[in-house]
């Protein structure tokens, strides 16, 4: 085996991940468009890109056509539904478990992407469209790895679900998230359910997930890129008025090097990294903390309520 050869490629992918995340912050700033910032294109590099195993049963049609549908979905709901900030996010949550379902797929970066516009209460249209231009290179550029062997090849396998186990999976995971949703939304305090927290507990609601088997690492992964994330932007943006894409190269970098050490790649902590680019910036001292308390909170219930794969794909 060539060692040697398989870091070098691995190094090629992180740093292809890492301009990806810099060139959609630099043309954020660039064109005063923050709703191009969209934070899971960092959880998409880490699947699509860097794992040499995809982590989803997902083709690169199904990644374009989900995510554009989700990012739509979540602005149509903000602009034209006016109702309450956790019904919203419940129906956004509901619509992401019916097409995941519809397209046998496990496809969850969906999740964060509709349920996003709806925290941020983004009404433009440049958010989808954004979206749906990074998803599409995040394709090109697989499919271009793939051509040069830098990565193995995404083979589509769907996933065969039982259409009542799955509605009654779906159906639990509405309800428990809408129980432990009640007191941070009445709170004002939604970060404890951060976008990517909600993919992490709707992939650990999977009793196959390999995840499920560090569920502690977990946790401590998502606090720790919340955490890089959050002191990126506070120290080099708002303390030395470093440019934000400058932040987003740093906090990268670091979850990479820290992502290549323990070598176990968790897409969700690449979204829950960026959040902190779109934050206040009086938010940013308790977003680590707000994350930790959510992610112990969702992998506890996670691991307790959802023990039985009859509910799951094949």
């Amino acid at each position: 085996m060539n060692t040697k050869g398989l870091k070098t490629v691995r190094f090629e992918r992180y740093l292809f991940g890492v301009l990806m995340a810099i060139s959609m912050v630099w043309l954020a700033e660039l064109s005063g468009e923050k709703e191009i910032i969209f934070p899971e294109i960092c959880a998409l590099t880490i699947g699509a890109w860097v794992s040499e195993q995809q982590p989803w049963a997902v083709n690169k049609r199904r990644i374009f056509w989900l995510m554009s549908a989700a990012a739509w979905f979540g602005v149509l709901i903000v602009r034209y539904c006016p109702l309450p900030l956790i019904l919203q996010v419940c129906i956004c949550f509901a619509f992401s478990g019916s097409i995941l379902t519809a397209c046998q797929t496990n496809f969850v970066p969906i999740i964060s992407a509709c349920i996003l516009p709806v925290y941020l209460k983004t009404t433009s249209f440049v958010y989808p469209a954004a979206v749906m231009i990074m998803a599409l290179i995040i394709i090109f550029a697989q499919w271009i790895m793939e051509k040069n062997h830098l990565r193995p090849v995404n083979k589509f396998v769907p996933c065969h679900f039982d259409l009542k186990l799955q509605i009654i999976k779906w159906t639990k995971l509405l309800t428990v998230f809408g129980l432990i949703a009640l007191i941070p939304f009445k709170a004002h305090q939604i970060y404890f359910l951060a976008p990517p927290l909600i993919v992490m507990f709707t992939e650990l609601s999977n009793p196959k997930s390999p995840a499920r088997k560090k569920p502690a690492y977990i946790a401590g992964l998502m606090t720790f890129s919340a955490f890089i994330g959050s002191f990126c932007r506070l120290f080099f943006n708002v303390y030395l008025n470093m440019p934000l894409s400058i932040c987003t190269a740093l906090a990268c970098c670091v979850l990479f090097i820290a992502l290549n050490k323990v070598r176990i790649n968790f897409p969700p902590a690449g979204a829950v990294l960026l959040i902190p680019m779109i934050l206040d910036k009086n938010l940013l001292f308790r977003f680590p903390i707000e994350v930790f308390v959510g992610a112990v909170i969702l992998c506890y219930v996670a691991m307790v309520l959802f023990k039985s794969p009859r509910a799951i794909e094949n």
